[in-house]
């Protein structure tokens, strides 16, 4: 027989398997729940975004976001076209024109080249070896459009003897970076993606030892701005246009990057002597 002080010890063990139970059901519970992301297709915006996809696919995007993709950087090719020629125009002497035209056919060409593939893998995703080749470009722009982005800075500041080399050094990371996207396209999304931030962090480190410092905070705003886009341009499926946000970003950052080019390399202001 049991005694009354085993009768105790029996419910107090018999407790605590219970409440152990009852903890391991509430866990059980809070992680088979659905995620934010989850939840958040099932509101009123849900209609605007597709599930998401794992890593390894494509997220293919809604109607609406399809037009928002090509919407919020085809309104832009215009301005592009029209800023690098006001940089052209604003040169005094080769290197300026020089700069120019690479930084406005970097920055016309990442627009038009986005523009073309959304467009393309709106309306013809059916073609897909059309789109692969469209989305090619499009990704190869991108490195194009960083080094273009770099190189009024590095051919018209004054640098030292050994950052003068990043003029053409960055220009072969362009090239490195197309043929990874040739040969590796869509395989290993994250080492494309840390090939994108590292080509535009270490150009940066050469500007930020400058003597002539003028421009370097709006350059710095400018790279905020795309470094927090890259939230958005891996959200596809979390967040509603998603895709179209980061456009937005790159827009801004890239508008910000141009006004500085504009005001302290290319208006009238005194000459100062290069290392080219």
């Amino acid at each position: 027989m049991f005694s009354c002080l085993d009768a105790r010890r029996w419910d107090i063990r018999n407790g605590e398997s219970v409440v152990r139970t009852a903890l391991a059901g509430l866990l059980l519970r809070a992680s088979t729940q659905p995620t934010p992301e989850m939840d958040f297709k099932k509101t009123k915006f849900g209609r605007f975004m597709n599930c998401r996809v794992p890593g390894t696919k494509r997220y293919q995007p809604t109607e609406y976001e399809h037009a928002a993709n090509c919407a919020t950087h085809g309104l832009w090719i215009l301005p592009s076209l029209v800023g690098g020629s006001v940089l052209y125009f604003l040169s005094v002497d080769q290197w300026h024109c020089v700069a120019a035209w690479l930084y406005g056919s970097g920055l016309t060409g990442l627009f038009i080249t986005s523009t073309l593939f959304h467009t393309a893998a709106w309306k013809i995703s059916h073609l897909r070896t059309v789109e692969q080749r469209f989305h090619m470009c499009d990704r190869m722009a991108i490195y194009f459009f960083i080094a273009a982005s770099y190189s009024p800075w590095l051919m018209l500041r004054e640098l030292g003897p050994w950052a003068c080399h990043m003029r053409w050094l960055i220009w072969v990371m362009a090239c490195i970076g197309s043929m990874y996207v040739f040969f590796f396209h869509e395989r290993y999304k994250l080492v494309e993606l840390l090939g994108y931030v590292t080509m535009g962090a270490v150009p940066a480190l050469v500007i930020l030892s400058m003597v002539e410092r003028a421009g370097v905070c709006e350059l710095a705003v400018g790279g905020v701005f795309y470094v927090v886009g890259i939230v958005f341009f891996k959200s596809d499926g979390l967040v509603p246009f998603a895709h179209a946000i980061w456009h937005l970003f790159v827009a801004v950052g890239a508008g910000i990057h141009y006004y500085a080019i504009w005001r302290y390399l290319y208006l009238p202001g005194p000459v100062l002597q290069t290392s080219r």
